[in-house]
């Protein structure tokens, strides 16, 4: 078990908890934050509505990540306890369970090197809690400790949990955007592993409209892992611990590091090159970094940390 403990480590935690307060308000303002059925306390989540499922409910409650898939079977063993666990901490924490099969892009962004692995995410910000089969009392005291964070940092007091709330009438649907059809074909092209396809989809929604931000930050994603697929991370590694002074294995590591959730990392060896360089080697490694900006999002306090360190080396 760890993470939890740990949280006074966790960057921007005061920005964060402003974020969430914000957040909050504004749903507030807007009729949300009412109850919810127990039926939204565990959820399955994809890429498509991670921003959404998790990264705005953060705001509000602690979201627990189940990553599993079908044919893992301490999964089946885990996941049991932990959907047990959410409906009886009612509303304290919500359970979003994440099949890797069909979500690699979030899998690589977590660096997850096996499952059952269980985060959480806390007015935006990313924990890991623990791998592997746990016994339930240890989970329980995570779990408390989570809950504990939440409230005392970033004023997180959970959700209210009513049977009735579901019987209400469901809200209209909306009404579908002009690129809905076309963002939707690049999601399953990168469901199914066509990056070539899901790269050509964004592209065609950003000739037409270049502001989509849906389809930029998609338009990254999906560029990325096309560079690190065919990758082979240990020569990667090696060349760039061997020629530290060499633009494009620092560039190609910086891939590898972002596509393997280590966000820091990236940044701060593409803000080292651009330091080191002149010329078309700096413009090289300052355009790559801005990309992998894309990657992450502009509103990612991590992103606002390297543009300043990144302004620092240039003027």
């Amino acid at each position: 078990m760890s993470g939890v403990v740990d949280l006074a480590a966790v960057k921007a935690a005061g920005e964060a908890k402003a974020k969430a307060e914000q957040t909050r308000a504004e749903t507030a303002r807007q009729g949300g934050g009412g109850a919810v059925p127990p039926s939204a306390l565990v959820i399955d989540v994809d890429e498509a509505g991670f921003e959404d499922d998790v990264l705005q409910r953060s705001a509000e409650v602690p979201v627990v990540l189940d990553f599993w898939a079908e044919w893992c079977e301490p999964c089946k063993q885990l996941s049991p306890v932990l959907e047990r666990l959410a409906q009886e901490y009612n509303g304290r924490f919500v359970l979003a369970k994440i099949d890797v099969e069909a979500n690699q892009m979030l899998m690589q962004q977590f660096g997850i090197q096996g499952i059952p692995a269980v985060f959480a995410v806390v007015a935006g910000q990313a924990l890991p809690l623990f791998q592997g089969m746990a016994p339930e009392p240890q989970i329980r005291e995570t779990l408390d400790q989570l809950i504990q964070v939440g409230e005392q940092r970033f004023g997180l007091t959970g959700l209210t949990v009513d049977a009735d709330a579901g019987e209400q009438a469901p809200a209209p649907a909306p009404v579908a955007g002009p690129y809905d059809a076309a963002l939707q074909a690049a999601v399953d092209a990168l469901d199914a592993g066509d990056l070539g396809g899901a790269v050509r989809a964004y592209r065609n929604v950003l000739s037409d409209d270049p502001g989509n931000s849906e389809a930029k930050l998609g338009l990254a994603q999906a560029e990325l892992l096309s560079r690190v697929r065919e990758m082979d991370p240990q020569k990667v590694r090696q060349d760039a611990a061997d020629h530290p002074g060499d633009v494009r294995s620092q560039i190609a590591a910086a891939d590898l590091d972002l596509a393997g959730g280590h966000v820091q990392d990236a940044f701060g060896r593409l803000v080292e090159a651009v330091r080191r360089t002149a010329g078309e080697d700096r413009d090289a490694a300052r355009v790559r970094l801005l990309e992998l900006f894309e990657v992450i999002g502009p509103d990612d306090p991590r992103v606002t940390a390297a543009r300043t360190a990144l302004a620092r080396v240039l003027f």
